[in-house]
């Protein structure tokens, strides 16, 4: 799975968030396979982000994030190939923690949102790797432009939320994508054309 590492303190200003920990709590999750169930989920949108970064100039390597998708997983544990996955992105909550910098992304030169809302995923094939991995490919589409991705997927956790008693499941994605196939070529090559991405996937029954 292709590394990609955030200080944990700047994902959490980036997201806007606090980080609160419960000690001595026994976690809910495991990463036990066997413990996985089949079946129909939605996205969990509180826990699930997709963050991107970009080499800025070459000074910077800067980051972002997206939050509260909507989405659903079919997940066929008899059959993996057979599971299927399909994510909406609100391109209005996209943030970098910089106001300034959100406004420019919301422009016609980049998302162009007020005219193209969502961001979508949805998967055409999924590969079991291994244990716990899979490559998930699909067409992503961005300011109504469709192009093929794939996601280097790896399991990381599931069991029942003890806050609402649904059962839950976990994954963690990377990508990368060129921004100038979906029109945004602004400032290519100065600041990077590829954009990676992490997707911190939440899904509940």
């Amino acid at each position: 799975m292709r590394k990609f590492l955030i200080p944990a303190a700047a994902l959490i200003a980036v997201a806007g968030g606090t980080v609160v920990i419960a000690q001595g709590a026994a976690t809910p999750g495991t990463k036990d396979v066997a413990k996985v169930t089949g079946g129909a989920y939605t996205v969990e949108p509180t826990h699930t982000q997709i963050v991107f970064a970009y080499d800025h100039m070459g000074f910077t390597n800067n980051l972002g994030v997206i939050t509260q998708p909507t989405g659903t997983l079919t997940l066929d544990k008899a059959n993996l190939s057979a599971s299927k996955v399909s994510i909406e992105l609100p391109i209005a909550n996209l943030t970098t923690g910089i106001p300034a910098l959100n406004e420019h992304l919301a422009k016609p030169e980049f998302f162009d949102a007020a005219k193209f809302p969502t961001a979508t995923f949805v998967s055409t094939s999924v590969k079991p790797e291994g244990a716990t991995g899979a490559t998930i490919t699909g067409n992503l589409t961005i300011k109504g432009i469709t192009k093929p991705v794939t996601l280097d997927a790896e399991f990381y956790g599931a069991g029942a939320n003890p806050m609402n008693k649904k059962e839950n499941i976990g994954f963690i994605a990377t990508a990368t994508v060129k921004r100038s196939d979906y029109g945004m070529s602004m400032a290519v090559p100065m600041v990077a054309d590829n954009v990676e991405l992490k997707i911190i996937a939440a899904f509940q029954k």
